[in-house]
């Protein structure tokens, strides 16, 4: 089997690996029971009633229960519409606070420019543009006194913070009603993406209090959207909504099943997080809490949206004392060296999906290697050449049986003389031929077949690896998650499959067949025209190096005959 078929084979694999893992997110999610409040069915009401004012507020859960009222808003306060915006910047973060709520509105990564060639424009995660909505919002609920919700407007010190000579920054709002005054406190650390946010709640009064704390993103799909096509990575990487579940682990949430089949669930050590290509925003509450967890699809006054909450259970805050609510948001890129130090189980935002567990160690090896190399190519090339070094034996094995073929090519061509169009004859004739002379055919395919889960999984490494990202090769390559700009790696890498065809025994081949074979440089060469650097270096590095393998094998194995 020759070189050709080899990447056909694997190519057509990764295809439909794609096809299938696509359908899965499409069709196949798990499924979650309808939410219940007390046993009754919670519906979405798209109608506007009286109680519009506070629909978007969580009902606060009494002390003896945990549930959720998730009743969607029909009049919808506009986030930030009445507030003033308080801007912080840090070395890695540049955020915007809206007083109205304490929502952050804006997050900007200073640190990963938007394209290379604008290197001072930063890539922005959360945002408020038009009717594109990714907000992460919080606040406090009651049912016996009042408390300041995502709509309550705070009252600011000053309209801008910087973090320049310290380590820690802190940014505090402050809402007062009555006898109830919360500070709420945002902690900003040097070289940090967590955020630490507080609810500092002061009961000045003389009866007791009982309060809740809620987290919540809410998100329109454009936002920062999926992309389209093959060629795009971010058309086959995840996403939406997810939760983390220490029994059932990583969970997503596709935003289609948001409408029909809402998620509610009390989750014991979880958070929640708003995933997509390389970045993740992710609420992240104590381990120690329980908490509910929901969704819902927002549709009236104001963009489609989806929104993604945990509340917490009420807490006695007595008269004339002080509570704090503590919870963490990330907000920032996928670097899997620092999710797990972050929260249990957040490195599965980094999804290989039923890969994971080949394309974990794969990756982890590329970054052994870049530490030693420091340039991410030249790691992939490395690891390239460590995989075809492993796989060295099985490639032998499949080079001996191409070999013996080629010393049969002139008896097959003689059959096919004798025989001319009846083709029946023919293959019992080169059946017979291949058992005397002890030749199995497709001996080459076995090694071929062990070989593709490790190249799929090394798609997905070098798909979903934000370490990759803008990472520069040399030369013309300054970007090896975009494509290369003028085409060397898949011409490289046609030569070498041309080169390799000319190396390798077709036998039984009829012209048409032979024709579609040679076809196959040119279709692979403008299919990888697309793909990015990374991978076409991973391409072109394979086709190279086993074109020097076969070379290498072929001639001694013709010395040893």
């Amino acid at each position: 089997m020759s070189n050709t078929r080899t990447v056909l084979v694997l190519m057509l694999s990764l295809m439909a690996f794609m096809m299938w893992n696509q359908w899965q997110q499409d069709y196949n999610q798990p499924t979650a029971p309808p939410p219940q409040v007390n046993g009754q069915t919670n519906t979405v009401s798209d109608v506007p009633g009286a109680a519009a004012a506070n629909a978007d507020i969580p009902t606060a859960p009494t002390t003896a229960s945990n549930t959720v009222n998730n009743v969607e808003t029909p009049v919808l306060a506009q986030m930030g519409g009445t507030g003033e915006r308080i801007e912080i910047t840090t070395d890695v973060l540049k955020v915007s606070i809206g007083t109205q709520g304490g929502t952050i509105l804006q997050v900007q990564l200073p640190e990963y420019p938007v394209a290379i060639n604008e290197p001072d424009v930063p890539f922005t995660l959360l945002e408020q543009e038009g009717n594109q909505w990714f907000l992460a919002q919080s606040g406090l609920v009651s049912d016996d006194s009042p408390a300041p919700n995502h709509i309550e407007v705070y009252s600011a010190q000053q309209a801008s913070y910087s973090l320049d000579n310290g380590d820690e920054l802190r940014v505090p709002l402050v809402w007062q009603q009555g006898d109830v005054r919360v500070t709420k406190w945002f902690i900003f650390k040097r070289g940090q993406y967590t955020v630490e946010v507080q609810h500092q709640v002061e009961n000045l009064g003389a009866q007791d209090l009982h309060m809740a704390q809620y987290t919540q993103f809410q998100r329109t799909p454009q936002a920062g959207g999926g992309g389209n096509g093959f060629t795009n990575p971010k058309a086959y990487s995840y996403f939406g909504a997810a939760v983390y579940d220490p029994e059932e682990k990583f969970v997503k949430l596709p935003f289609d099943e948001f409408r029909d089949e809402p998620y509610d669930r009390l989750i014991q050590g979880g958070w929640l997080a708003m995933v997509q290509h390389y970045f993740v925003a992710a609420w992240i509450p104590p381990m120690e809490e329980s908490l509910q967890y929901t969704t819902q699809e927002v549709t009236s006054n104001g963009p489609q949206r989806y929104r993604l909450r945990a509340l917490s259970p009420a807490v006695q805050v007595p008269a004339n004392s002080t509570h704090t609510f503590n919870d963490r948001l990330y907000v920032g890129p996928k670097i899997q060296d620092n999710l797990e130090g972050v929260a249990p189980g957040l490195r599965f935002t980094v999804d290989y999906g039923i890969m994971t567990i080949i394309a974990k160690p794969l990756f982890y090896a590329l970054e052994v290697i870049h530490d030693i190399v420091r340039n991410w190519g030249v790691a992939i090339i490395v690891l390239t050449l460590l995989i075809k070094l492993a796989f060295f034996k099985l490639t032998e094995a499949q080079y001996r049986s191409m070999a013996r073929m080629r010393k049969l090519q002139p008896r097959i061509e003689a059959l096919k003389e004798r025989y001319g169009d009846d083709r029946q004859k023919m293959s019992q004739a080169m059946m017979e031929m291949y058992r005397k002379e002890k030749v199995n055919p497709l001996g080459g395919c076995f090694p071929i077949l062990i070989q593709i889960p490790v190249f799929i999984s090394l798609y997905w490494v070098l798909l979903e690896s934000v370490e990759l990202r803008q990472a520069p090769f040399m030369l013309w390559i300054q970007d090896l998650s975009s494509k290369d700009p003028y085409f060397v790696l898949p011409i490289l890498n046609g030569l070498a499959m041309i080169a390799t065809q000319r190396m390798t025994p077709t036998p039984g081949m009829d012209p048409v067949q032979r024709r579609v074979m040679q076809s196959m440089p040119v279709i692979f060469s403008v299919l990888f025209a697309f793909f990015p650097a990374g991978l076409g270096l991973y391409w072109a590095t394979t086709a190279i190096s086993s074109l020097a393998q076969q070379w290498y094998i072929t001639r001694r194995i013709e010395r040893e005959g």
